[in-house]
């Protein structure tokens, strides 16, 4: 439920803002904002919501969580209005429209905090009113840099003209006392503090809307948490039940390769109008019919079950790792949904509900190619010329270590150094797994490489982009191993959350 008119006056006067300084600006998501205000030795929590329908402006005591990524209109402001003086506030008759004053140097400002429940928002204007920027930016009502903003013509409103009579305004839009609070609030730790008629009417509103209002309260956001779990949960419970059904068709390889075995044996046996062949199994004693392809001759037959029996042998392996990883995200998954349930700020519910909407492959990364940290120790891979010469460039220093596979192409791949530590093997066979991985060498699943730090490295004169002969290099031979790069899988797919 959003704050009414006169919920709105009551709330400004009890904060207090003509005279305060905004020391900082801080943006937890995208309806959200919290100007962290100063006056006279005291500081206060401004949090403006432009929710639908939960509209409000309100101190808060609750920690005001920073979004994982500064969203464009907080880092608008703070160029703008951080460390601005709040001139004037109030509320544009009873349009539930704020006007706020400021001033910054030499700069004047307006900003204008719309809480209409369907089309709320913030908007900083100089001082003509022109537009700099908005929360929300909405082109059909000009609402846009550059257009002009319209204050309300708020005199010639019905209920504004009545605003001094004390009959129309209070008794269609009472201030709310939140009676229904008083329970649960005496029954909390807090109450030992101030009784509940000691509350200001701010006190109680960030009571309320934490835990009662439709949008950022908690048991609201609890119930989306609840809902996203569910969801996510029984995909991957989904995923896991087929990966194990796979494995148990898997585990039954063998007899694959002792059908190959029973068609060699038993070749005299086939009939070339006959799908089947019958034959007695020489370890059971028991008549079997094995399917075969009667356009094919014995030993292509058996071929294809050894064939088969090898790719389901080499596949069990992966699947095993598959399964593991299955295994793995449904605990990171319980583990974010228990610590959402144990989380008692809202606001910090919503952010890890959210995350990041804009997709993975859309962020700009600080470097090329890939990253993996291990044990703390943090490795970058090139996959390409180009990945391989701009890391070289501008991301590595001399004390790095190198590696790369010797007389085949391949991505270059970087270990940070750590002040006094030498590289351990494990980390070394990680680094030459991703070495052999990303080259020509990946599909004979093993390459010897050539290691040494990268201030050992001499650029090939005239040579192809990203070329470098080594000096005082060592050798290592690496055969691929499958767990070492699930691992790796794993470890990426938990660093970027997915």
């Amino acid at each position: 439920m959003s704050l009414n008119c006169n919920e709105i006056n009551l709330s400004l006067s009890e904060l207090d803002l003509e005279g305060s300084f905004i020391q900082d600006i801080v943006q937890p998501g995208f309806d959200t904002l919290a100007l962290y205000t100063y006056k006279s030795s005291t500081a206060k929590t401004v949090l403006i919501c432009t929710a639908q329908k939960s509209t409000r402006i309100n101190e808060t005591r609750r920690k005001i969580p920073k979004n994982e990524k500064p969203l464009r209109f907080m880092e608008f402001l703070k160029s703008r209005i951080r460390g601005a003086k709040i001139v004037s506030c109030r509320q544009l008759g009873l349009e539930r429209i704020i006007k706020l004053e400021l001033t910054h140097g030499d700069e004047s400002y307006i900003m204008y905090i719309r809480l209409w429940s369907n089309a709320g928002n913030i908007i900083l204007c100089d001082s003509n009113k022109k537009i700099l920027d908005s929360m929300f930016r909405r082109p059909g009502k000009d609402e846009v840099t550059g257009g002009i903003y319209e204050e309300p013509d708020f005199e010639n409103d019905e209920l504004s003209q009545n605003k001094n009579t004390g009959n129309s305004k209070q008794k269609t839009f009472p201030v709310r006392d939140f009676e229904e609070l008083r329970a649960e609030y005496e029954a909390s730790p807090n109450s030992t503090y101030k009784k509940f008629e000691e509350l200001s009417f701010n006190e109680k509103l960030d009571l309320f809307y934490s835990e009662h209002a439709e949008t950022l309260s908690r048991e609201a956001l609890l119930e989306k948490a609840e809902k996203w779990f569910n969801e996510h949960h029984t995909k991957l419970l989904s995923a896991l039940s087929k990966l194990e059904e796979k494995k148990k068709q898997f585990e039954l390889a063998p007899q694959k390769k002792h059908y190959g075995d029973l068609i060699m044996s038993f070749a005299s046996e086939m009939r070339k109008d006959s799908n089947f062949i019958e034959c007695v199994d020489y370890e059971t004693k028991e008549t079997v019919r094995i399917k075969v392809d009667p356009k094919k001759s014995a030993h292509e037959n058996a071929q294809f079950y050894y064939e088969s029996y090898k790719k389901e042998v080499s596949g069990f392996e992966q699947l095993e790792q598959d399964i593991q990883l299955t295994k793995d995200k449904i605990a990171r998954l319980e583990k974010e949904y228990e610590a959402m349930k144990t989380e008692s700020n809202p606001v910090r519910i919503e952010q890890m509900l959210r995350k990041d909407s804009k997709p993975k492959q859309q962020e700009k990364k600080t470097h090329p190619g890939l990253d993996y940290t291990v044990d703390g120790w943090y490795i970058l891979v090139g996959r390409d010329a180009n990945e391989n010469d701009e890391l070289l460039r501008r991301h590595v220093r001399g004390s790095d270590m190198w590696f790369h596979t010797r007389d085949c192409p391949g991505g270059y791949v970087f270990v940070k150094y750590r002040a006094g530590k030498t590289i351990p093997l494990d980390i070394m066979l990680y680094a030459g797994n991703l070495a052999v991985y990303y080259s020509k060498a990946r599909k004979a699943g093993k390459a010897d490489l050539y290691y040494t730090q990268v201030k050992y490295l001499r650029r090939a004169k005239n040579g192809p982009k990203g070329l470098v002969l080594p000096t005082q290099e060592k050798n290592l031979n690496i055969v691929l191993d499958q767990k070492i790069l699930a691992k790796l899988d794993a470890l990426r797919q938990e660093q970027e959350g997915l």
